[in-house]
Parts: C-alpha cells; structure tokens; sequence
C-alpha cells in the first residue's frame, strides 16, 4: 500500500500541469506577412520561428503554435480570432 501512494501523487501531478495546445490552420485569405506578424505580436515568436510555423501550417494544414494554460491559450485564440486567423486549442 505504501508503494502507491507516491504513484497516486505523481498522478494528481501530472493532471495539474498538463498543458494545452493552440494550434494555427491554414486559411487562403491571409497573407503569410499577416499571419508571421500575428505570431509575434500575440505568441511572442521570434521572426523566423513565426515563419517557419506560417510554412508549416501553409504545407500541413496546420501547426502548433504555442503551448501553456488554456486562459492564456484561450486569450491568444481571441485575439487571433479578431484578426480573422483560424486557430484551436486542444
């Protein structure tokens, strides 16, 4: 009994920092400039990390952008929503 009692705690850990995922989609009404510029602005992506992720999403249809708490994700996901941006939180 004893044995699972740390387990039991690691358990209860690891739910209380499971983090989320913001994801972008691909749309064909942005331009990569706008969506790169967005990136910085609202994820704090560094030029070429927002470039590479536009690329991404460009090719893939999709790529994750930034992960963290669902109110700060859920935040970002306003603010790109206000820029006509697709994004989801997952």
């Amino acid at each position: 009994m004893h044995h699972n009692l740390p387990n039991n705690e690691n358990r209860e850990g690891k739910e209380k920092v499971t983090s989320n995922i913001l994801v972008l989609h691909n749309d064909d009404s942005n331009t990569f400039e706008y969506i790169i510029q967005s990136l910085i602005e609202i994820c704090n992506h560094d030029p070429y990390q927002a470039n590479q992720c536009a690329l991404i999403a460009h090719y893939k249809g999709k790529c994750e952008i930034k992960t963290g708490n669902y109110e700060v994700l859920k935040n970002m996901r306003k603010e790109f929503s206000k820029r006509g941006i697709k994004t989801s939180i997952h």
